[in-house]
């Protein structure tokens, strides 16, 4: 893989699933920034620093330069799962921070993620905001929701992808062909611990209510309204859901690892939290090889990675 080294800084960084594929395609951090304390201690443990705090303290003029700007800004604000008040919601508006340090550090580009009710909240005009915001910086943007079920990952997630150039480039979205197996994901149950196991009031409810034969393996989603489906897929993680609203095989809950490999990161990353920490974590974070994917074509737009194989529109 021949690529450029560049610069980049990483906004609402979680855990850093977002650098990580940058960093693959030798992408140099140059600042990160995060305001939750058991994410920090997360990234720490797995990129060796501490971000920087809350991103509305921080002067855009002392963000060191760089030439990619990577956020996946807060979306509780946009999303089914909140109250979805968008920018009437203090969270909704830390995208102006990010418009912002736009204006005055004047990266080449930049790649925005959040829900995929971005694009539809309050009639579309949230995102028009967004999109005009972007444009009158001078910015040509692209904006399309991508499913990482399509990237070789078993989670049904679909989010809202906003990629930006100072230039006028030729750039695709990836399409995403890979296909996914939800056993390479998941661990024997002989070898997890009795802890992770629902009751037998649970499992007992859970399989009075599926129809017909489930699939093997499959999760066992609960939706808000107490439906339940068995799939060869996980349904998106939530940050803040119900420990058992996901169930592996209608009769556990994931592990921290298995939450992870549904993320997409790799084996080597490093678990220093609790389950609950590590749940929202997981829940907040981005799909790694979607985010990978994306990044490979923004490169070769740019010219710092040579062309390879493109993914269509």
């Amino acid at each position: 893989m021949s690529c450029e080294r560049f610069k980049f800084i990483d906004l609402f960084s979680g855990i850093g699933g977002i650098r990580i594929p940058f960093e693959k395609l030798k992408g140099e951090c140059v600042f990160s920034s995060e305001i939750d304390e058991a994410c920090q201690e997360t990234y720490r443990a797995n990129f060796g620093e501490k971000p920087e705090g809350d991103i509305t303290k921080i002067p855009p003029k002392s963000i060191p330069d760089h030439e990619l700007l990577l956020a996946g800004f807060p979306c509780q604000a946009f999303s089914i799962i909140g109250n979805q008040k968008g920018f009437a919601d203090t969270r909704g508006t830390l995208f102006f921070n990010i418009e912002e340090i736009l204006k005055e550090k004047r990266p080449r580009a930049f790649l925005l993620e959040n829900v995929k009710q971005l694009r539809t909240h309050d009639g579309g005009k949230t995102y028009n905001v967004i999109h005009k915001t972007l444009q009158g910086l001078g910015y040509n943007v692209y904006t399309k929701i991508l499913n990482s079920l399509n990237f070789g990952v078993p989670q049904k997630r679909e989010r809202t992808y906003i990629v930006g150039f100072l230039e006028n480039l030729d750039f695709d979205f990836p399409q995403g062909e890979k296909e996914y197996n939800l056993a390479d994901v998941l661990e024997e149950d002989r070898e997890v611990s009795k802890s992770y196991f629902a009751s037998d009031y649970i499992v007992k409810r859970r399989r009075e209510a599926i129809k017909g034969k489930p699939p093997m393996p499959s999760i066992w989603h609960e939706n808000k309204a107490g439906n339940i489906s068995a799939l060869p897929f996980s349904c998106a993680l939530r940050a803040f859901a119900s420990y058992n609203y996901l169930l592996v095989n209608g009769r556990r809950r994931l592990t921290e690892r298995e939450m992870l490999r549904l993320q997409g990161f790799p084996e080597s990353f490093k678990i220093v939290v609790n389950y609950s920490k590590m749940r929202q974590q997981t829940g907040n974070s981005v799909t790694v090889p979607v985010i990978e994917a994306i990044a490979q074509n923004m490169l070769e737009a740019m010219g710092l990675k040579k062309k390879g194989k493109r993914g269509k529109k």
